[in-house]
Parts: structure tokens; C-alpha cells; sequence
């Protein structure tokens, strides 16, 4: 195996069927377009012998532990919150599945980062590259690729054809941003055909 992939994670985010499929009113517009992509990223990324995590939000039933913007959700008794632990919602879509050799992080706010053990686990694995997947751009892909930066991972990329947003332009703003501190934005046939 090449000792740059053995040194490479790849975070699937939130690909869950509360923020996906068109019943949950949580669905995010746009995000079933990259489902194709997302699972071929995932199939690269098994070939090459790249570290999986897949990055879940699983919240409290009453929403005690998610941002006080969202838990009017919550307010009946996690009837109508999105991402309860053990709910349908908080699935994984169809097509994307939790391997032997992969991870699954559980979060609760935007960033991977924030109040899990995220770092520690790359560190210990020796990983110094990510690439990034999923949903959505401005939120928990932003807030997780703006902490890897800040935690000094040399190189950060974020699959634009595998990640959106509820717009192509919110999308495209954010991809912008992120490119002004370094991330690096491939297209999924670019970054498949890589040597990285």
C-alpha cells in the first residue's frame, strides 16, 4: 500500500436519511444528486486502503445536546427531531454501509472536531491527510474542514461533486472560502485518477 493513502481518511458526513430523503422535513435540497458520487468515493477509497469514517450526527431524543437554534425540533419529546439516536432517520442512506476496518464517529454540533475524539483517533493512525464527503457545505463540512486546517493537517480536500449544499451557489461560496486557506477541490473523477 502506498504510504501516502495509508496516511489519508476519508469523512463520509452526515449522509443520513433525515437529511436526505424527501419525507424528513430536515432534507436538504440537492443532497440525493450526490449519493452516486459519495458511494464511488467510498469505493475508491476501500480500493486505495483509505481509513473510513463515517461521520453521524446522533442527537438526544428531548435535544439536549444539539444547537439551541434547533431544538424547537425536540420540543415534543423527540417526536420530530432529526438525527435521533436509533431513529430511521439517523440511518445511513441506502447504498452506503459501515464496513469491518472503517469507523463511525458520532457528533452531536457542525464539526467532527468539536467534543469528539476525532483528532486523537486520526493522530493515532497516523493520518495527516483528509479528504472530505457528504453534507452540507456551508455547515458541517465547513466548521470540520476549517478545524482540520486549524489543527494542522498539510492537506485538505474536499470532493466538490461529493459534498452540497441546499444551492449550487451557497455551495460554490463556500468551496471559495475554503480554498482561500489551502483546501484543495476536486472533482471526483480528478481526485479518483489522482495518485494521492
Amino acid at each position: 500500500m502506498d504510504e501516502h493513502r495509508s496516511r489519508t481518511a476519508i469523512l463520509v458526513m452526515d449522509m443520513q436519511k433525515d437529511f436526505i430523503e424527501d419525507w424528513s422535513p430536515c432534507a436538504l435540497k440537492g443532497a440525493k444528486q450526490i449519493i452516486p458520487n459519495v458511494i464511488k468515493a467510498v469505493q475508491v477509497a476501500r480500493h486505495r486502503g483509505i481509513l473510513i469514517v463515517w461521520v453521524v450526527k446522533e442527537n438526544d431524543p428531548m435535544g439536549r445536546d444539539v444547537e439551541l437554534f434547533r431544538r424547537h425540533f425536540y420540543n415534543n419529546g423527540g417526536k420530530a427531531g432529526p438525527a435521533i439516536k436509533g431513529s430511521e432517520g439517523a440511518e445511513l442512506v441506502d447504498g452506503l454501509v459501515i464496513k469491518e476496518g472503517d469507523y463511525k464517529l458520532v457528533k452531536t454540533r457542525f464539526s467532527a472536531f468539536f467534543a469528539t475524539h476525532l483528532h486523537s483517533l486520526l493522530q493515532g493512525a497516523g493520518i495527516n491527510s483528509l479528504v472530505v464527503t457528504g453534507i452540507q457545505t456551508p455547515n458541517c463540512i465547513r466548521q470540520t474542514v476549517f478545524d482540520a486546517v486549524s489543527l494542522d493537517y498539510p492537506s485538505v480536500t474536499v470532493i466538490v461533486d461529493a459534498t452540497a449544499a441546499a444551492t449550487p451557489e451557497v455551495h460554490q461560496a463556500n468551496l471559495f472560502d475554503m480554498k482561500k486557506i489551502g483546501v484543495l477541490t476536486p472533482t471526483l473523477q480528478e481526485w479518483s485518477e489522482s495518485k494521492a
